[in-house]
């Protein structure tokens, strides 16, 4: 009952490989665990740096019922400084919670469960609204986070064969094409943003603070983008397109693309559904415009990833035990 482990980032690797396909169907159920009212999903809190605006920490709580019971809380710390020295931009850990004692059981390095639950998403998101075979992909931002998504895009069956790759940082962008050339032999190469969102399939996946994709970019008909990164696009864009989100609530705040929409118009119908109504065929994107996703993050994704790897590490024998971790264990 007062058991208490720690599960460690070289573990959380080695679970998570080869489980890519396990993953996107664990986001699918939390999904529609989350539509069915089977959750709580508070808002994210955001801790801001007056001297480091572009840095911040967010704290992700959550309840996930079902099958897992389990509540929960992410840390995930944002500094894109930290890629000036060679660091990945992202740190996090999860914290898992018994639902019957709210005792917390266990401590999950939690960065590459995140980049994961974010990439399965993003690849989930892609196949149901109308991806599955595109000519052509472009990425925009060749962080972590890109990687992933391309690497759970191939995964999903999305076809990499002609990937254009954009970041402001050349030697980030080059090596994002490199690893996608080698890893699924794509024609993959650098080139200019225009390159990059003139493909079929758009991956956005950038640490920008405020959009900077103006209509001088038009999207078409057809075209699906993953606004992963949630700030990239002004707000005309969208008011063009057909747009899905993971929570309308969620997105629309924090001054993402959505949530500037609905200030410059005033109201929320350019939404046209989550991705769990397309999940469940309650709302079909029109082909004759193009597709948005934009999804803010929801923790309930993280709790759905972390717990089940937490149980397979359990079966494994990885979890790092902490013996009297809880000072107290009886009230007298």
């Amino acid at each position: 009952m007062h058991d208490f482990s720690v599960l460690p980032g070289k573990d959380v690797v080695e679970l998570l490989t080869g489980r890519e396909a396990e993953v996107i169907d664990w986001v699918r159920e939390a999904y529609l665990a989350h539509d069915a009212g089977d959750t709580v999903n508070p808002d994210s809190y955001f801790l801001r740096f007056p001297e480091k605006p572009e840095a911040r920490i967010i704290a992700l709580p959550a309840y996930l019922g079902g099958r897992d019971e389990v509540a929960g809380i992410k840390w995930i710390g944002s500094f894109p400084g930290n890629v000036d020295d060679g660091l990945p931009r992202a740190s996090a850990v999860l914290v898992l919670n018994d639902y019957r004692t709210g005792y917390p059981f266990a401590l999950l390095e939690s960065a590459n469960i995140s980049a994961a639950r974010t990439a399965a998403s993003a690849a989930l998101a892609a196949t149901t609204l109308g991806a599955k075979a595109p000519a052509s992909v472009g990425v925009v931002g060749a962080g972590v986070i890109a990687r992933t998504v391309c690497h759970y895009l191939t995964v999903a069956g999305v076809p990499f064969t002609d990937v254009t790759v954009h970041d402001l940082d050349d030697a980030s962008a080059a090596a994002l094409a490199g690893h996608v050339g080698r890893e699924y032999g794509a024609d993959c190469r650098t080139g200019s943003l225009s390159q990059a969102l003139g493909c079929d399939l758009v991956v956005l996946a950038t640490t920008a603070l405020r959009p900077y994709i103006g209509t001088d970019h038009v999207l078409r008909a057809g075209q699906v983008v993953l606004n992963v990164s949630l700030r990239d696009l002004e707000p005309e864009l969208l008011l063009c397109a057909e747009n899905f989100v993971d929570d309308v609530e969620h997105c629309l705040k924090a001054g993402t693309s959505p949530h500037l929409a609905e200030q410059r118009v005033g109201h929320r119908s350019f939404i046209r559904g989550t991705l769990a109504d397309a999940l469940l065929g309650r709302r079909t994107p029109d082909p004759e415009r193009p597709v948005v996703f934009s999804p803010f993050g929801l923790g309930v994704l993280d709790l759905a990833v972390g717990h089940r790897l937490y149980r397979r590490a359990g079966e494994e024998g990885r979890l790092l035990p902490v013996p009297g971790f809880f000072g107290e264990t009886s009230r007298w």
